[in-house]
This record gives C-alpha cells, sequence and structure tokens, in this order.
C-alpha cells in the first residue's frame, strides 16, 4: 500500500470515481488507499458533490506550507503526547473520525468536540480546556454540548472544584441508542395517527401505516439490542475466592 500524501494523479482519479457515482471504498481499493484516507480527502474538500482535484490538491500545498511556517527548523516542538503517541498519526485519526461523525449527520463543530473527548484519556474536559484544544469560541463550545447533550452523546457533571465537566463514558451509547428508539416510536405514533385522518384502506393512509409497521419493527429491535449489549459488555467477570477474575467459559 503507498504511503505519504495523494499524489495530483490520485486525486484526478477520485474525481473521476465520484463522477461515475463509486463508493469511498471502491476508489480507495482502485488506488490502493485506506477507505479513511479518501473519505477525509473528500469531505475536507468540498465533499462528493463539489471535490475538484485541481483545487483540493492547491488546498493541501497550502496547508503544508502553513504547518511549516507555523513550526520552523529549530523552533518549537509540537507537544509531547503520552504513552509515547505518534503526533502526526493522531491529528489524522482525529479528521478521520470526524469525518465519519459528520458523514452520520453531526454537525461539523458538535464533532469536533466529540471527537475531542472521545480521544482525551479522561475521556472529560471543561469548556475552557475544549476552547483551548479546538481555538474556538466558548460560545461555540457551549452550543456543541448543548446539541451533543441533547443527543444523549455527552453528559455533565461537577467536579472536586466544582468546574462544569463534559464526559463520555461507556454508556453514552447505550443512552444515544435508547433516544435514537425513542424518537423512532413518535415517528411511529403520528403515522398512525394519519392513518385515521386520511381514512383507512387510502393510498395515503395505507403508505403511512406501511411506514409506521417498518419503523415499529426497527424501534423495538433497536431498544432490544441495545438493552442485550449493555447486560452482556457491562457485566463484570466474576471473581474466586482469592480475588481473581474468572474467565468467561463461553469465549474458548
Amino acid at each position: 500500500m503507498p504511503g505519504g500524501r495523494l499524489t495530483q494523479q490520485e486525486r484526478q482519479q477520485i474525481a473521476l470515481g465520484l463522477a461515475d457515482g463509486l463508493a469511498y471504498a471502491e476508489i480507495a481499493r482502485r488506488l490502493d488507499r485506506p477507505t479513511s484516507t479518501i473519505t477525509r480527502e473528500v469531505m475536507r474538500n468540498g465533499g462528493p458533490t463539489a471535490y475538484r482535484a485541481d483545487l483540493a490538491h492547491r488546498a493541501t500545498e497550502r496547508r503544508t506550507h502553513r504547518r511549516r511556517q507555523a513550526a520552523p527548523r529549530g523552533g518549537p516542538q509540537a507537544p509531547e503526547q503520552a504513552y509515547g503517541r505518534d503526533a502526526e498519526a493522531v491529528r489524522e485519526y482525529e479528521e478521520t473520525l470526524t469525518t465519519v461523525f459528520m458523514q452520520s449527520g453531526v454537525p461539523k463543530m458538535m464533532a469536533r468536540v466529540l471527537v475531542c473527548l472521545y480521544t482525551t484519556d479522561s475521556g472529560s474536559l471543561t469548556s475552557s480546556e475544549l476552547v483551548q484544544r479546538l481555538q474556538v469560541s466558548p460560545a461555540s463550545i457551549s452550543k456543541a454540548i448543548t446539541f451533543l447533550e441533547g443527543q444523549g452523546l455527552v453528559r455533565r457533571e461537577r467536579d472536586e472544584r466544582r468546574r462544569e465537566r463534559y464526559l463520555v463514558d461507556d454508556d453514552v451509547w447505550y443512552q444515544a441508542t435508547i433516544a435514537s428508539a425513542r424518537s423512532l416510536a413518535q415517528v411511529v405514533e403520528t403515522s398512525r395517527q394519519g392513518v385515521g385522518i386520511l381514512g383507512p384502506g387510502t393510498p395515503a393512509a395505507t403508505r403511512l401505516e406501511s411506514i409506521a409497521r417498518f419503523l415499529d419493527f426497527v424501534g423495538e429491535s433497536t431498544a432490544r439490542a441495545a438493552e442485550q449489549a449493555r447486560e452482556i459488555l457491562h457485566t463484570k467477570p466474576e471473581t474466586t475466592s482469592d480475588g481473581a477474575a474468572e474467565p468467561d467459559g463461553d469465549r474458548g
């Protein structure tokens, strides 16, 4: 698999692939590149409908030039990463994860805040820490947190210094999944209200009932799967009399 930055020729192949309606994974396979590389490249340069190979190449050159100016030889180095992590690899990964969240429907600033929390070892940051890390205004952080909290993706708590902290933990995706299932249930209920109003057996009512039945099944299945996953994945291993964890016999 080739390493390094994308070439201008590769960007032209990406543009052609997008024009042909190819999926990111297929374009990546043809270029022998990771799918995440293609996804990040397209999303940071206008998205699949506005991507232009020449503009993307020039934008990358400008970003590279700015980085070199910001960190001249002999100048101050980037802060050392914990656990000996590669700072550049971490930055690239954060961009990839942000792109994935954006593709799932999370707005850009909200995605950046969520990624920042996910890639912090503590899983918890204050507003001022988020402002410093992301170099944005406190108002932007407040708006992002309000959105993420409404989606069940983050929660708040006060630390020993009475500072409000925002965090993600093992329970966050369970709560977000249950919230999603509840939203589907509301759509189901409202769709079935329309059946009575539009007249049972009419084409419009039949369509609404079909939607309601489909989403009802998906919502119930989603909630049931979330409950099962929570019960299984959050179960602590049994301990023996000497305090050691006893292995799960079903895991082979």
